[in-house]
């Protein structure tokens, strides 16, 4: 009996994935466990395994290809079996039926343009192609070529069958020169780049995020002198070196245990308090940012945050995160410190009802009973879902927060 391998939900907010590479070709014998492809999601790129023995009878998702969560992408069956018969049962289901249905338009079509189903975007092979009301007939393949290297499909001439763009004709394309006025060798150009899984989940969401919780800001000046000296003395015998950031991330988790207001989420017609604190904290990594979680942090040494931290960090930027690293965040920090921001506001990571921006810890003159003198200090902005969590709220948790870092010795007792 042949099975449909279909485009999985391998996170919370996937909508569709990219086949980066595919590990089997059509014919191969497959058993259960085996990698089949590698799919890019939202947040990772991760291998799709197979749950069944039997023949890999057709691939239908090229590299490269984005496919839709539950959309097909092979089919594994016993050699010998009719696959054409086997798919058209598939598409009689209305589950099919309305997938297909949301068909998305070719990324080379017009906005403006009217949708057209898969049939009619084949129909008219020598049919002029018009910006505003055909289809181009191009492969996943082309496609995604020519939006890394910003061709305009409307430019060339497919040598496919009948007249449809391949890949040749991507790698084969010479723009043509641009004109200039003698004596002038500068020419305007621009590069668009396709975007990732990733990218396109941080926009949708973060839109979602601003503009649906109405965002207010709380901002904090910290003296950071003591933290400066005990995170001197406890990297002399630390197995792991602590950074501030671990510093705040511990600090952080205290002050929620001690203000469980904050640590929320706006369910729509109900708070939901969470009784464990898992800290989201943003790494940036060349597609955009990506939340690793600190699990249970208020119950781990800063020692052991240091490190988990610096684990989840490298498999962020591998793409290696595994679902679980990702998702349940009840709180987020974001610090741009090191990169030398000394203030700025973030937005809410959804579910969570507060994100803690920090900044750069500077050295400054301040005046101390009465004296001006040297101290390290570092400015927070706790940014607040006010539908979840009021000013009073959010004031008494970051005071709580001053206290901790200002005193750090109370995060080891």
């Amino acid at each position: 009996m042949a099975e449909l391998i279909r485009m999985p939900r391998l996170s919370d907010t996937m909508e569709e994935g990219v086949i980066v590479e595919w590990h089997k070709k059509e014919g191969d014998t497959i058993q259960v466990g085996d990698v089949l492809a590698e799919v890019e999601t939202d947040k990772a790129t991760m291998d799709l395994e197979s749950y069944w023995d039997g023949v890999l009878l057709k691939i239908m998702a090229a590299k490269g290809e984005a496919i839709p969560v539950e959309g097909l992408i092979a089919v594994i069956g016993e050699k010998g079996e009719d696959v054409d018969k086997i798919l058209a049962e598939a598409q009689s289901t209305p589950a099919a039926e309305r997938k297909a249905s949301e068909e998305v338009p070719a990324a080379s079509e017009s906005a403006t343009a009217p949708a057209a189903s898969p049939a009619a975007a084949e129909a008219a092979p020598g049919a002029p192609v018009g910006r505003e009301s055909e289809r181009i007939k191009v492969s996943p393949l082309a496609r995604k070529m020519a939006a890394e290297r910003g061709i305009d499909l409307h430019l060339i001439q497919g040598s496919g069958e009948g007249g449809r763009i391949i890949k040749r004709d991507i790698e084969g394309y010479t723009p043509a020169p641009a004109a200039t006025a003698p004596g002038f060798t500068a020419a305007e150009g621009y590069e668009d780049k396709a975007l990732s899984q990733m990218r396109k989940t941080i926009a949708r969401r973060l839109s979602e995020s601003k503009f649906s919780a109405p965002h207010f800001y709380l901002t904090m000046e910290i003296d950071m002198s003591r933290a400066v000296e005990a995170r001197k003395s406890m990297n002399e015998i630390s197995p792991v070196k602590i950074s501030f950031n671990d510093l705040i991330i511990k600090a952080a988790a205290a002050a929620l245990r001690q203000n469980p207001d904050v640590n929320v989420s706006w369910m729509g017609d109900k708070l939901r308090y969470y009784k464990h604190i898992h800290i989201g904290v943003a790494v940036a990594i060349d597609e955009g940012l990506v939340v690793p979680v600190v699990r249970f942090a208020d119950q781990k040494s800063l020692s052991q945050i240091a490190g988990e931290v610096r684990e989840l960090g490298e498999k962020a930027r591998d793409r290696k995160l595994q679902p679980e690293e990702f998702q349940g965040n009840t709180f987020t920090i974001s610090n741009l410190g090191m990169f030398g921001i000394e203030e700025f506001t973030a937005i809410i990571n959804p579910p969570d009802a507060c994100i803690l921006a920090v900044g750069a810890i500077r050295e400054k003159a301040v005046v101390k009973d009465g004296e001006i003198k040297a101290a390290h200090r570092m400015k927070v902005t706790l940014s607040c879902d006010h539908r979840a969590v009021d000013g009073a709220v959010g004031s008494r948790f970051l005071k709580t927060l001053k206290e901790l870092l200002e005193e750090p010795v109370r995060l080891l007792v």
